[in-house]
């Protein structure tokens, strides 16, 4: 029996990537650009997959998504945070938008994390865990699911959880979220699209959450509309800088960015580029002091490893303890799609300048005095976000990681200006010149 072992940083050879990447876009694409066989295969026998019992769908989803009375204080909804105008990002506080996390229905609920885009989401397969073997070793990797840590599948069982999550809207059961619909202004709409179920509360809920995921899966949330899209299509061209960036990305002894920000060099479909292979890194992000959460100096956001029940989802292994470990600190790879939009980055939101984040990629290892605070005795207390038992989780095989203190970065200042150039390219919305 081969042994199984994490990849190196949760990381994975680049022909894994592609068959991760490719097997999942072709299933996705269908069913954003919702075909009515795509449709028939995602719901079954219980399909609206007519034009007008579709349009009616997606209306509702709409409406839920953006009912701020489905909170405790009915002052929070689901585009509170995640606002259209900043690519379905947000934190609920508009006096203070780069604040790391978001607040709940009431100013004392805060949450844990950096509210992710929910944009392009409908790509990201079900969490699994994906394996490669070469002579006798197996790689395990973990890959797709929702959420920073993959901890649900699909898009349903993400709109499910922050209607009750104690940290942000707050209501107390399912049946607090159903009477609200229920006394809503378009409840004639919830009961014309699904019938008269409001009653049945387990089934009720289970179609407010479908309602919300069949409007995140239309278009308006994955509306390909970028200039870099744009360029795939012919309908474009890249300027100078932000052509030598588009090459640094690609190049693997350069920013390497396209590894884990992965598309398909051979095609001009942007729907093969999501600039995400959904795997998890572990990039020993500085810790962020304005995460109320780390007030507490023994607390620490350990990812994926921390998910609910992740060994029962594990394969059969000889030492399932010591991966499970292996995968601390590692968070899922987000889409660059749009990132000019979604500042502050990261899970914990530390950086809140796009530039500042490729910097850190590069100069992470040459000169981590940068990054991370000064311990007592003089030494850079590196990757200061995670216990020292989890510190050598942190990716280094990989460029632009595998420097050491005084080498030269992978990037000089001037290509990452070209990098960070090419990256403002992935913003929806372009008009053209």
């Amino acid at each position: 029996m081969s042994e199984v072992k994490a990849a190196p940083s949760v990381r994975r050879a680049w022909g894994v990537v592609l068959c991760v990447f490719y097997a999942s876009c072709a299933v996705s694409t269908e069913v954003n650009e919702d075909p009515p066989a795509a449709r028939a295969a995602l719901y079954g026998d219980d399909c609206p997959c007519d034009p007008e019992s579709k349009a009616a769908e997606l209306e509702l989803g709409r409406r839920i998504f953006e009912d701020r009375n489905l909170s405790a204080s009915g002052e929070q909804s689901c585009a509170s945070c995640h606002e259209a105008d900043r690519a379905f990002t947000g934190n609920n506080r508009p006096s203070d938008p780069l604040f790391p996390v978001s607040v709940g229905a009431f100013d004392t609920l805060l949450g844990s994390r950096n509210a992710p885009t929910i944009a392009y989401m409908a790509y990201s397969p079900a969490f699994s865990f994906v394996t490669e073997t070469e002579q006798d070793e197996t790689e395990l990797i973990p890959t797709g699911g929702q959420f920073w840590d993959g901890r649900v599948d699909s898009l349903e069982q993400q709109a499910s959880k922050p209607f009750l999550n104690p940290r942000e809207m707050a209501l107390p059961n399912e049946a607090a979220v159903l009477e609200r619909i229920a006394a809503a202004d378009y409840a004639s709409l919830f009961q014309r699209v699904y019938g008269d179920v409001l009653a049945d509360g387990a089934v009720a809920f289970q179609k407010v959450t479908r309602a919300v995921a069949a409007f995140e899966r239309s278009e308006r949330f994955a509306p390909f509309s970028s200039k870099f899209d744009a360029v795939l299509r012919g309908e474009a061209s890249l300027s100078e800088q932000e052509d030598r960036g588009f090459a640094l990305f690609k190049d693997p002894e350069k920013g390497n960015c396209i590894a884990c920000h992965a598309g398909d060099q051979t095609s001009d479909r942007p729907q093969d580029w999501l600039f995400t292979d959904f795997t998890y890194d572990n990039l020993g992000i500085p810790r962020n002091p304005k995460v109320p959460d780390n007030a507490e100096p023994t607390f620490f956001d350990l990812g994926v490893c921390a998910q609910d029940h992740l060994r029962e989802r594990l394969p059969a292994l000889a030492s399932p303890d010591e991966y499970v470990a292996s995968l601390c600190g590692a968070f899922k790879v987000p889409t660059l799609r749009n990132i000019a939009l979604t500042a502050p980055y990261m899970h914990n939101g530390y950086f809140q300048e796009l530039r500042d984040v490729v910097d850190f990629y590069v100069t992470r290892d040459t000169d981590p005095s940068r990054w991370y605070p000064t311990s007592e005795d003089g030494s850079v207390d590196r990757f200061n976000d995670l216990p020292d038992s989890y510190r050598g989780n942190v990716n280094h095989e990989e460029a632009p990681y595998d420097r050491k203190p005084g080498e030269e970065p992978r990037l000089s200042p001037n290509e990452i200006d070209d990098v960070v150039a090419f990256l403002k390219t992935l913003s929806d919305g372009y008009g053209g010149d």
